[in-house]
């Protein structure tokens, strides 16, 4: 019979015999493994090289482009804006106040005159206090002589508030200074904006400066909110042009809002990369053509001109 010392031996035998197959299989698979390996990282390492090489090729592309740019922007915008005064509204924290000091200086170089910085917070357009604003504005708010829309919607509202006071229709004539003091001073109470300087004046022209996107389940309401506000102000004005970042040209953002709108296209003027020279000439440009009664989408989104025709030069 056999007894347990011989089914002993035999497993011992076996688990041996399983080891020393699986050291020698490993031992003469190792050597090619390892040796693929090693030429996957080293291919893995002349693929970065080459990708940061062309990442610095391409950063200094972009550079000399935009001193480029920024060196030919006040021969290409001189006159476009000649006596005309331009509002302008930053509608987040988004927007970097180098742009904005950039922008003033190509509106100056233009021959125009930014009358005023007007930057909304988020209570603005937020539907927790659209309520209260409301209220506000269609009683202690509202100004001797201004006329608000028959609406029940506190953006179009207050769009059309600030659009009055802040705005010269055509050939009209502008807001006296107690009625845009009286509504700075009230909407900056209720914390909704801060107007940027000593004085807001009335404007010809704005250009409403946005970044990014809202997000949120409110989002969508919030855009919305900021569109009725370009709205109004390109309605009682010479024009409105919308200037942001490739992100704002989302479907959600103020850009990609406006563009997906036909009735808000074709009356209002849009570029998505006044982050860069060509953006704020773009910018500029397009308030010159506003001026004229068209309006475009201008900057590297889909469907966009990358920037307006230039003026053609006098001689």
């Amino acid at each position: 019979m056999i007894d347990f010392r011989y089914h002993l031996v035999s497993l011992i035998a076996v688990f041996l015999a399983v080891a020393l197959g699986i050291i020698i299989g490993t031992t003469a698979l190792n050597e090619p493994i390892l040796a693929d390996i090693k030429n996957q990282v080293s291919a893995l390492e002349k693929d970065k090289r080459s990708l940061e090489d062309r990442t610095q090729q391409l950063q200094g592309q972009l550079k000399t482009s935009d001193a480029f740019e920024a060196a030919v922007a006040p021969a290409l915008v001189d006159s476009v804006l000649a006596g005309s005064r331009v509002l302008l509204v930053v509608t987040n924290d988004g927007v970097a106040q180098e742009t904005v000091d950039q922008l003033t200086a190509l509106i100056d170089k233009a021959g125009g005159t930014v009358s005023g910085t007007l930057t909304l917070k988020p209570q603005y357009s937020d539907p927790s206090t659209a309520a209260s604003l409301q209220n506000y504005v269609t009683g202690s708010g509202l100004p001797s002589g201004v006329q608000l829309p028959p609406v029940d919607d506190a953006g179009q509202l207050v769009g059309a508030l600030l659009a009055q006071v802040l705005m010269i229709p055509p050939g009209g004539s502008a807001s006296d200074a107690a009625a845009v003091s009286s509504v700075m001073a009230g909407l900056t109470a209720l914390d909704v904006l801060t107007p940027e300087g000593a004085a807001i004046a009335p404007a010809n022209y704005a250009v409403v400066l946005t970044a990014g996107t809202f997000s949120g389940a409110d989002a969508a309401q919030r855009s919305a909110t900021v569109a009725d506000l370009v709205t109004a102000l390109d309605s009682a004005g010479a024009g409105a042009v919308v200037a942001g970042d490739a992100g704002s040209a989302a479907d959600t953002g103020l850009v990609g809002l406006i563009r997906g709108n036909t009735t808000l296209s074709t009356a209002i003027s849009t570029v998505d990369n006044v982050d860069s020279a060509a953006g704020r000439i773009s910018t500029v440009l397009a308030l010159g053509h506003e001026r004229q009664g068209t309006s475009g989408k201008y900057g590297t989104g889909p469907d966009a001109q990358p920037v307006p025709p230039v003026p053609a030069a006098t001689p």
